[in-house]
């Protein structure tokens, strides 16, 4: 199976891989409809997996070509109560440019939160240094009150000793801030966030970094984005919930909570297939199997860069001992957006003898909305359009209103009924008190109570890792635990 992907490099060592092994279980292929899904697919074959065949969490891994991807992972995995660990790097929520963005989300609900503060409050640098922090504090003890309230008022604070263009730059930063409060009146959190990491100068400043590390920075921004959309979206299954920043930093507190756990050894594992290299575990999955994201959008310059990319897909490959799967999405989000993607041409090098896909493949290819800028502008005149097969024609570039809302009810092969209503749904008049239930964004809860009849019903529900919620069961897509 190996050769079969190698063979088409045309630089390469002409050596043909065998094992002494019984012949070993065909690669699963799944099709997911997001990115979010595809996370919520991987911890749910996981925990399956353990369950039925009373595995350990260290035998599994999932890999990925960008470090940005483990935030998906990472979210369904810790709703599954599953343990990870991300390796040869930080989780997601512990990267610096991360905790940046959420100090300033977390300065718009708590100004009095001086830790956020002194973080962001000259990042980026805007002329307020350390000299000029020290006196901020020290006017906030004198006067027994908060840092920001000393900012609010510091033409007006005696003695302060802090010159009159320091006091604008001050002004200014407070002015900022209170202009973010006003719009949370308004904005969830995903249109809230956008607003900020660019009137905040955060993404202007990333970006101008051009190496691997600066760019790998702009993309965990750009996931941030997208976790925070599939966050809103969902939402809807919550009773009396707006999507709002308040309601997504709770769910942000939560998960940094989980990050400090115990080291214990046994985990799943998270890491980029280069880290991957030498290394082997019984159950791999190899996530985001997409065009421009494996291989890199960055490694269609010339061939020499695209076989790198199909030597690294053959390392990932030949990880797994036992079992391995490959995921893609029909439709990823990229700055927020919804955009097509297609599946990698390396799914299509692999001989079919030694595939078992999960859901029919399409009759058909095109290629996804890419080249989207900083600000999430998409440059139509790149995109590239195949030729249909056996005379079907490819859909158009842009989903219409229907498409995406058809695409987001796709759920992978093993998910309950996406129908909301009970009539059709018969799982939600089977679910009584106390029974257990996994919810594929909040993960395994009991039942605490249940209230209302027909489309207005409701289920209270304590899960082990997101908390007390109460859940309208027209659009929670629950399944019974066994």
């Amino acid at each position: 199976m190996p050769n079969s992907i190698i063979e088409h490099n045309k630089t390469k060592l002409d050596k043909v891989v065998w094992t002494a092994n019984d012949q070993g279980a065909k690669i699963i292929v799944n099709r997911l409809p997001t990115d979010g899904d595809e996370g919520r697919y991987v911890a749910s074959s996981i925990f399956d997996n353990q369950m039925q065949y009373q595995l350990r969490a260290s035998e599994f891994a999932i890999l990925y070509r960008t470090n940005a991807q483990s935030r998906a992972m990472e979210d369904a995995l810790r709703k599954r109560g599953i343990k990870y660990r991300i390796y040869g790097g930080l989780s997601f929520y512990q990267r610096k440019e991360i905790k940046d963005v959420l100090a300033y989300l977390r300065l718009i609900i708590n100004p009095s939160d001086e830790e956020a503060l002194k973080r962001v409050i000259n990042y980026p640098a805007r002329g307020i240094g350390n000299t000029t922090i020290d006196k901020l504090v020290l006017a906030a003890n004198q006067y027994n009150c908060t840092i920001f309230k000393v900012m609010e008022g510091i033409d007006k604070v005696p003695d302060i000793n802090i010159g009159k263009s320091i006091q604008t730059k001050i002004q200014n930063f407070v002015n900022l801030i209170k202009s973010f409060q006003v719009s949370n009146q308004k904005l969830n959190a995903f249109q809230l966030t956008e607003l900020v990491t660019k009137k905040t100068g955060l993404l202007s400043e990333f970006n101008k970094d051009k190496t691997p590390e600066g760019i790998s920075r702009v993309e965990n921004i750009e996931e941030l984005l997208n976790g925070i959309r599939d966050f809103v979206e969902g939402q809807v299954e919550v009773d009396e919930a707006t999507g709002s920043l308040s309601e997504f930093l709770e769910d942000v507190a939560l998960a940094t909570d989980l990050d400090k756990a115990t080291d214990d050894q046994d985990r799943v594992a998270l890491m980029t297939i280069h880290l991957a290299k030498g290394l082997e575990f019984p159950y791999v999955y190899i996530v985001g199997m997409e065009e421009d994201l494996f291989p890199s959008a960055m490694s269609m310059h010339s061939r020499d860069e695209l076989e790198e990319e199909r030597r690294l897909f053959y390392v990932a490959l030949t990880r797994a001992e036992k079992q391995a799967y490959l995921t893609y999405t029909l439709s990823r989000y990229r700055w927020g957006k919804l955009i097509d993607a297609e599946p990698s041409r390396f799914i299509e090098e692999i001989d079919e003898q030694y595939l078992e896909n999960l859901v029919p493949q399409q009759t058909y290819k095109y290629k996804p909305q890419i080249d989207i800028d900083i600000f999430g502008e998409v440059d139509k005149s790149k995109f590239r359009q195949q030729k249909p097969k056996n005379g079907t024609p490819p859909p158009s570039h842009k989903p219409t209103a229907h498409q995406l809302k058809k695409l987001r009810k796709i759920r992978p092969t093993n998910s309950s009924d996406d129908n909301v209503s009970s009539k059709s749904n018969p799982i939600v008049n089977q679910l009584e008190i106390g029974h257990k239930v996994v919810h594929q964004r909040f993960g395994i809860g009991e039942i605490l109570n249940l209230e209302g009849t027909g489309q207005n019903k409701k289920a209270e529900i304590r899960f082990e890792q997101g908390g007390l919620k109460k859940l309208l069961l027209r659009f929670a897509k629950l399944e019974i635990h066994s």
